[in-house]
């Protein structure tokens, strides 16, 4: 046992700048994938308000390698690189299968690390 303080909250994925708080270790399991573009922009930028500078976002979601279109959009790579190339680094993004309640087997979602930078000041 490591003896880590862990506290989970529940919160409007929208609103997340409104928290008031940042935390060194966002956790987002099968959120991101929910979302149309305007909101993604949105839920992004909340993730940055509430991430302190070298905190991480750890973030499961539905690949676009998932077959038919039941269920929630998928997402491409290129969709997560470019959700998160302002004010983050991407450190990872790998293919990882997803356990869901609407199907027996796993289903292809990638699961990526980002880390927030610390931005440049606006002149």
């Amino acid at each position: 046992m490591r003896g880590l303080a862990v506290r989970f909250l529940v919160w409007d994925a929208l609103e997340l700048g409104s928290l008031g708080e940042q935390f060194d270790t966002v956790i987002d399991s099968g959120l991101f994938h929910v979302f149309d573009d305007p909101s993604r922009a949105c839920y992004v930028d909340g993730l940055r308000q509430i991430t302190v500078p070298g905190g991480n976002v750890l973030l499961l979601c539905f690949s676009d390698r998932v077959p038919g279109d039941f269920g929630p959009r998928r997402i491409r790579r290129a969709e997560l690189e470019a959700s998160f190339a302002e004010g983050w680094r991407v450190d990872s993004i790998e293919e990882v299968a997803m356990s869901v309640t609407f199907a027996p087997e796993h289903i292809p979602a990638w699961l990526a690390v980002m880390t927030r930078v610390l931005e440049a000041p606006q002149a």
